[in-house]
């Protein structure tokens, strides 16, 4: 694996490569000494033009636990504040010997620019760009829902005949579409649930279906319901009435949760709007995956890390992970 840049161009055999690999990183962090000595000697730079916590952090621990020495670029209080430019910064971090690029910018396509530029020379990794893409995000979605539904026996296993349900913001949230990609190529049946004014134009060539009503879709009995962050800010408009119409319409109370399947479960990618897209007896219900997606989200940034790092492993050092 050269760069990871999105889940729309990731075939089925990388993606799952990438989970199982994720799933004996897992075993790791359940050891003693959680630290790997797989990337010493290699440096990875977070490279983020936007706020970040979650992300930022998960990458960071991922690098670390593998032994690589990370640096964190932070466009605010950088040269960035007083001009330089995306090539500018890259080729500094070029000159620096930086072989890894974890980027997020508020830019769709960015990522894309830096890996196909020739301005460095590292692998780049989308940490999100803009309202386009956010793979890694996907890649730990997958792999929640994967370990909850199969537990043990996940590993190798696809998402075929799954039933995956993501509802909210979908206009503006690249872990919708970077979901959609993964999720269809891993072969789960997908529904997009909001209000029209939330859902994206070119939503006809996604492979997807679409419901404006929340309560048909439950009424699906959906195996996994994604509940995605009203981002206000990016709305230049008003995308509903208010926000209590939209909680009363689209957002998951005690009575949706009721109404779900009792297998099912809940995800969200956080930063959670408590009461507006997920109230609080859904988020802290056992169903919910919340903080098991963060866990994990370490374990697939150690993945993706090693993979564009080290590439792949002889069975041996395979069996020394597990």
């Amino acid at each position: 694996m050269r760069h990871l840049l999105d889940t729309q161009h990731l075939s089925r055999a990388d993606a799952l490569e990438i989970l199982d690999v994720a799933e004996d990183m897992a075993d790791t962090q359940r050891r003693e000494i959680k630290k790997l000595p797989t990337l010493r000697g290699k440096t990875v730079v977070n490279l983020f033009f936007e706020d970040s916590t979650r992300t930022r952090i998960s990458f960071e621990a991922a690098a670390k636990r593998l032994s690589a020495d990370v640096i964190n670029f932070s466009a605010k209080g950088s040269s960035v504040s007083k001009g330089e430019s995306l090539q500018d910064t890259a080729q500094t971090l070029q000159a620096m010997g930086a072989d890894a690029v974890v980027i997020r910018h508020g830019a769709s396509g960015a990522p894309r620019t830096l890996a196909t530029s020739g301005w460095i020379s590292a692998g780049v990794v989308n940490a999100g760009d803009g309202t386009h893409e956010h793979p890694t995000q996907a890649l730990l979605d997958a792999f929640t829902i994967r370990k909850r539904l199969f537990g043990d026996d996940s590993r190798g296993r696809d998402l075929s005949g799954i039933r995956v349900t993501i509802v909210g913001d979908v206009l503006h949230s690249r872990v919708a579409r970077s979901n959609v990609w993964l999720l269809h190529t891993l072969g789960a049946r997908v529904t997009l649930v909001a209000p029209p004014t939330l859902v994206p134009q070119d939503v006809s060539g996604w492979p997807v279906e679409v419901d404006y009503d929340l309560d048909h879709a439950i009424a699906a009995g959906p195996e996994a319901l994604m509940m995605l962050r009203i981002q206000l800010e990016r709305m230049s408009a008003a995308y509903f009435p208010t926000e209590r119409e939209y909680s009363r319409r689209y957002g998951l109370d005690a009575r949706r949760l009721d109404a779900l399947p009792t297998d099912s479960i809940v995800l969200h990618p956080g930063p959670m709007n408590r009461g507006l897209e997920i109230s609080a007896e859904a988020a802290d219900s056992p169903r919910s995956t919340v903080l098991e997606q963060v866990t994990n989200g370490v374990s697939v940034r150690m993945a993706v890390l090693y993979l564009l790092l080290a590439g792949e492993r002889p069975d041996t050092e395979k069996e020394d992970l597990r």
